[in-house]
């Protein structure tokens, strides 16, 4: 009996299941033991191929030219991961290999980087499929255990390519047609579009918006405010001499309790956590964007193994998990989380009636804690929040709901009606698991504690004020609240069956690719950052206008996810979506080419480009300031100022780095300054040898774009430590 060739998407992954099964002995790129040899991929190993693979004359970008249409999309090995490509074909070629078991992401990406290998590398032999929701060692044994035959997930696959090649045909060509028709480094997409219009119409809102003065009254009597209402229980009036009228004939007398209303109220808890509503409260809470989010739930699942899946867009778990519960609570009695833990474990049968619910688990069930019990001193800061967040919403959501006394008063004066609002918690229920400083219950109206009061009774008033204020424009959009507005587009969409479309699928992109999506509209300087707050560019706005009217809706992909769920589910054919996605491609092309519009670039600098002469543009990058060069095909781009991880000594503050070679310098918000070259003097006498500046540079490397000045500054300094 032959070997089972077990296909990973990463390294780590790949490594964790070589060690539970056994697989010791080491090869290039792979792991072999009696039974299996496990390989992984680099995330993508093969991909769809570039225009010029197709046609020599699309190596150029010319008008044209366009639309580019292939009739057979073909596939290529990825250059940067060819080696790797090249250890799992050999592997696949192997005579004593009988049959594959995909290992890959279980969910629709993680499928096409499995299949499209396969593909490629010429696989014929049977295969079978592992469909796990964590990396635990039982997880993954379980897994292994019942494995599926490949063939049910055929449907999905059809999906994922189909999805892949439609983006290929729409972004590429319209991407090419707005270059090309207005010289500029352009870029459109079904999901990145729309949701850039979405931050632009936001700020159109913002510039637009007159801010008008409003007035209330306030009235205190018998140790508590109450607000003056109108007949529409409105609170604010915009007619000043109104408020002061009241306010004069308020001044004194008594108030008479007309009405005493109290009411029991039960706040459920919120529902486990999906990734985008992980994603929403770390920006809320810890100011993470969406991807750094995401990357650190994908270290807490497959390094850590202290958390499910983390690309997930259910909220709930199936009964079949019930029975590990138990497991996972007994693995997070530690730290804060203990007496929670030990309250929910005490009080059995477990309440899971908010956390189970069959009909709203899609291929992942919600992101809840695994069974491996935390070493919370092996996580960073950032895998020590995340980590907390989900922890809490665990324990939580299995929780009693919340339960107080609400008390509604209705006070007459003269015949004026003010009300009072307070409340008085009676169990804490799950929000016992959030206290005051955690900061992430959700926003409720300002309460407060009100006497022991009776209908009929007379207080004295003890003063009466005019309030006022300006009705406020509507808010810019944070990652936070983009990432709801990604979720529910429903509102931008006017047809009723294309908003309820967009209700029962994910909305714009999905939980797995939205991080994905942002930092495309940074990168592409479509938008920057102002504190948490996104803000459009000038290229950005114009890029909305300049794009086909139908790329910048939200029903282009609502009809796309629901025909692709569709595919997934075998009731429609993949190859009839592709054909209309080529003549869809075609119309946007000749769209864009009839348009008069024009696009001015307003951030034009007079400093020549060094490699092609243009004037270069000065945008803001999500990590500073860079001059650009407005020509597709040369690409110079140069940091300017640059915003590092190297922390003000007087105020801790991340400084920026900025100038050029010996002049290079540091500067702090707070008015430090101090030189690159005293810098390095300074951390070599703090003990900050080779080994840490180059750890560092590698650090930035990651985060920076080309032309890093600080890290080619340092490379230049290690090199002559090496000297």
């Amino acid at each position: 009996m032959g070997k089972s060739l077990v296909l990973a998407e990463k390294p780590s992954v790949g490594r964790e299941l070589a060690r539970v099964l056994g697989c010791r002995r080491g090869g290039e790129g792979y792991l072999e033991g009696d039974r299996y040899v496990v390989t992984w991929a680099l995330g993508h190993l093969v991909t769809l191929a570039d225009p010029d693979v197709y046609e020599k004359k699309w190596e150029k970008w010319e008008m044209e030219d366009l639309p580019m249409l292939p009739q057979n999309m073909k596939l290529v090995v990825i250059g940067q991961t060819a080696k790797q490509f090249r250890v799992v074909q050999s592997l696949m070629k192997r005579s004593d290999i009988s049959d594959l078991i995909i290992a890959t992401d279980a969910g629709r990406e993680g499928e096409l980087v499995a299949r499209w290998i396969m593909v490629k590398a010429g696989w014929k032999k049977p295969t079978r499929r592992l469909w796990i929701s964590s990396q635990t060692d039982r997880a993954i044994k379980e897994g292994f255990a019942n494995l599926r035959p490949a063939a049910e997930y055929d449907n999905l696959f059809r999906s994922a390519q189909a999805r892949s090649e439609a983006d290929w045909l729409v972004g590429l060509n319209v991407t090419r047609a707005l270059t090309c028709r207005h010289n500029a480094q352009l870029s459109a997409g079904r999901v990145q579009t729309p949701t850039l219009a979405l931050i632009v119409a936001r700020e159109r809102e913002i510039r637009n918006f007159l801010p008008k003065d409003y007035w209330g009254v306030r009235l205190k009597a018998g140790g508590f405010s109450a607000m003056w209402r109108d007949k529409n229980n409105n609170s604010r009036t915009f007619d000043k001499a109104l408020a002061e009228k009241i306010a004069a004939s308020c001044q004194s007398g008594d108030a008479v309790l007309t009405q005493v209303r109290k009411m029991r109220r039960m706040t459920p808890p919120p529902p486990a956590y999906d990734l985008t509503e992980l994603q929403r409260d770390a920006n809320k809470k810890y100011a993470y964007s969406a991807k750094e989010t995401l990357n650190i739930m994908q270290s807490l699942y497959e390094q850590h193994k202290l958390l499910t899946y983390p690309r997930t867009d259910s909220r709930y778990i199936s009964d079949d998990v019930v029975a590990t519960l138990p497991e996972r609570l007994k693995a997070v009695m530690v730290d804060a989380y203990k007496p929670f833990a030990q309250q929910i474990m005490r009080n059995r049968p477990l309440q899971t009636k908010y956390i189970v619910n069959n009909a709203k688990v899609t291929d992942h069930h919600a992101i809840i804690p695994t069974e491996e019990s935390p070493d919370l001193w092996r996580l960073s800061g950032p895998e020590r929040n995340i980590y907390d967040l989900v922890v809490r919403r665990f324990l939580a959501v299995l929780l009693p709901p919340c339960e107080y006394e609400e008390v509604d008063l209705t006070l007459n004066v003269n015949g004026i009606v003010f009300t009072a609002k307070g409340k008085i918690v009676q169990q804490a229920g799950w929000k016992a698991v959030y206290d005051r400083s955690f900061g992430m219950d959700e926003e409720e109206e300002e309460t407060q504690s009100l006497p022991p009061v009776q209908q009929g009774q007379r207080l004295k008033i003890s003063s009466v004020q005019v309030t006022s204020g300006k009705t406020p424009p509507p808010p810019r959009y944070t990652e936070a609240t983009l990432l709801t507005a990604m979720e529910h587009p429903q509102a931008q969409v006017e047809d009723k069956n294309l908003r309820k479309i967009l209700e029962e699928t994910s909305g714009l992109g999905t939980p797995a690719t939205r991080a994905d999506i942002i930092e495309k509209l940074f990168s592409a300087f479509y938008i920057e950052r102002r504190g948490k707050e996104l803000v459009p560019t000038s290229k950005g706005m114009q890029l909305v206008e300049l794009a086909p009217p139908d790329l910048r809706s939200a029903a282009l992909t609502a009809q796309w996810e629901d025909r692709l769920a569709r595919i997934a589910k075998g009731l429609e054919r993949d190859t009839k979506f592709v054909e209309e996605m080529r003549k869809y491609a075609t119309d946007l092309v000749a769209a864009v080419k009839a348009s008069d519009a024009k696009y001015t670039h307003d951030n034009q600098t007079r400093k020549a480009c060094p490699d092609c002469g243009k004037f270069l543009l000065l945008v803001k990058g999500k990590r500073g300031e860079m001059l650009v060069c407005p020509d597709r095909e040369c690409g110079y781009r140069k940091s300017v100022t640059q915003v590092t991880n190297a922390r003000c000594p007087n105020c801790f503050k991340k400084m920026e780095l900025r100038g050029e070679g010996d002049n290079q310098m540091f500067a702090c918000v707070c008015g430090y300054r101090e030189k690159l070259s005293a810098f390095k003097e300074r951390h070599e006498k703090a003990g900050a040898g080779k080994r840490d500046i180059a750890r560092y540079m590698e650090q930035q490397k990651r985060e920076e774009p080309k032309n890093n000045a600080m890290a080619d500054a340092l490379a230049k300094w290690l090199e002559n430590q090496k000297k």
